[in-house]
């Protein structure tokens, strides 16, 4: 071993005779006293200086980057929590709101999460996680807490399809309070849906509750359906034509209850 570096120093003595009188030139320059070699270093430090000014800048540019990319992970994981409590917080009261209802009503329900979209893509319908081994069958009303939300048309085991108010093929015969006209519910566009078949002569006033009618074999009388928003004479003069508002957004509730007893009383 001792060999080795024995030939590799007289192989490259040189090299190494230049480095070792580079350094005792810069170790005599640095420690000698003299005033012209005092002038002689600090011109070595400027030069020096200048030389070392972009390496340190782009040093420095290098780890402003590695910050930077650290503090957008940050953030990105800060801002993921923070809509994960939010979507629990939201969650968290539509559960308290179905179970505050379920407390009031006396239907005899079955709660269900909602976990698709339908599959059908000429019909606007949802996917649920309850089914006939939870007493679920075809033509039952679905609901949240707010409101009417549709029909189940598929039932199997362990899950359902239920058809949207928001269909356009979805009919549903309703009641105004407190005039108690009866029309026949139908979708318009957004969340606006519209009443035909309402008499002329019925005294409906915006901000009136819509209600179910309790006349269909699905859906139980005075399940709440939504508000009226604008009163319209139809094209007929025997009836007026009734835009209302629905409560429920179709594209955010979890959770549905399905009426698997129909009970023609509530609280």
């Amino acid at each position: 071993c001792m060999y080795s570096i024995y030939l590799t120093i007289v192989r490259n003595k040189d090299h190494f005779l230049f480095v070792l009188t580079v350094f005792l030139s810069f170790f005599l320059l640095l420690n000698n006293q003299d005033p012209k070699m005092s002038i002689l270093r600090g011109k070595a430090i400027e030069v020096v200086s200048i030389i070392s000014s972009p390496f340190t800048m782009a040093k420095s540019f290098m780890f402003l980057e590695e910050e930077n990319q650290l503090l957008r992970e940050k953030t990105l994981s800060l801002s993921l929590q923070v809509e994960s409590m939010l979507n629990l917080e939201k969650e968290n009261q539509e559960l308290l709101a179905m179970l505050d209802f379920k407390r009031r009503t006396k239907l005899m329900i079955q709660p269900a999460r909602v976990v698709n979209k339908g599959i059908q893509p000429n019909l606007l319908s949802i996917l649920i996680n309850g089914g006939e081994i939870d007493g679920i069958k075809k033509n039952q009303a679905v609901l949240t807490p707010k409101g009417v939300i549709g029909k189940t048309i598929e039932a199997a085991d362990n899950a359902s399809i239920v058809q949207l108010i928001t269909d356009s093929n979805f009919r549903l015969s309703v009641r105004i309070l407190p005039s108690g006209a009866t029309g026949i519910l139908r979708m318009l566009k957004g969340s606006t849906a519209q009443i035909q078949e309402v008499p002329k002569n019925a005294k409906i006033n915006i901000g009136d509750k819509v209600v179910t009618s309790g006349f269909s074999d699905i859906y139980p009388a005075d399940l709440p359906v939504g508000i009226v928003e604008g009163v319209y004479e139809g094209r007929s003069s025997f009836q007026k034509l009734i835009n209302v508002t629905l409560p429920n957004n179709m594209s955010a509730f979890q959770y549905v209850f399905v009426i698997i007893e129909k009970i023609n009383e509530l609280d």
